[in-house]
């Protein structure tokens, strides 16, 4: 494995190296030193990589560098691994973009993958937009137990009669981790 305090220290020196495992503690290591050459590495990384867990890490720092990291983050939306396309929805819900909407009220609502969805209504409570709540009161109601959770807490930054009888009713939803989230929301 490659010498750890050189990879800490210059991270671009390994972000292709042939270990996927060093790649990822490259990309890892880019987070606070965000650079033109290290978003540009970002990006290929996010974009090209043949590991996933590369890929997913890029996805989470590259979201650092704010705004400007959108386009990418959307781009690698479409990733046929779940588990970078949930590091692209947490990414999203961190750079607060309201942009970012429509493409996660997508993943939270159809995602195959119960992570991606859970990711993308944390983001979607994160960025705080109107457009969401209708999806949200549904998938509270209807979703599965995680994804209900997260829109329990995802609504607690909305106001409304909708969503304080949506909160309320969670409170005696047929999950626990449901009604829990739902009873913290509260204060009880």
């Amino acid at each position: 494995m490659a010498d750890l305090h050189r990879l800490v220290v210059a991270p671009l020196e390994f972000i292709e190296d042939s270990d996927p495992k060093v790649r990822r503690l490259a990309v890892s290591a880019c987070s606070g030193r965000l650079g033109v050459e290290a978003v540009a590495a970002l990006r290929r990384a996010l974009d090209g990589d043949d590991d996933a867990r590369v890929r997913a890490e890029a996805a989470e720092v590259l979201s650092q560098v704010g705004s400007t990291a959108f386009d990418a983050l959307i781009k690698a939306g479409t990733d046929h691994e779940g588990i970078v396309r949930e590091a692209v929805a947490t990414g999203l819900g961190e750079l607060e973009d309201t942009r970012a909407v429509e493409w996660l009220m997508a993943a939270a609502n159809a995602d195959p993958e119960k992570l991606v969805r859970e990711a993308a209504v944390a983001a979607l409570g994160a960025i705080g937009d109107d457009r969401a709540v209708p999806l949200l009161l549904d998938l509270v109601a209807s979703g599965p137990p995680q994804v209900r959770r997260r829109s329990v807490v995802a609504l607690s930054v909305f106001d409304g009669p909708q969503v304080e009888a949506a909160i309320t009713a969670a409170t005696a939803d047929r999950n626990p981790m449901v009604r829990e989230a739902a009873e913290m929301v509260y204060g009880h």
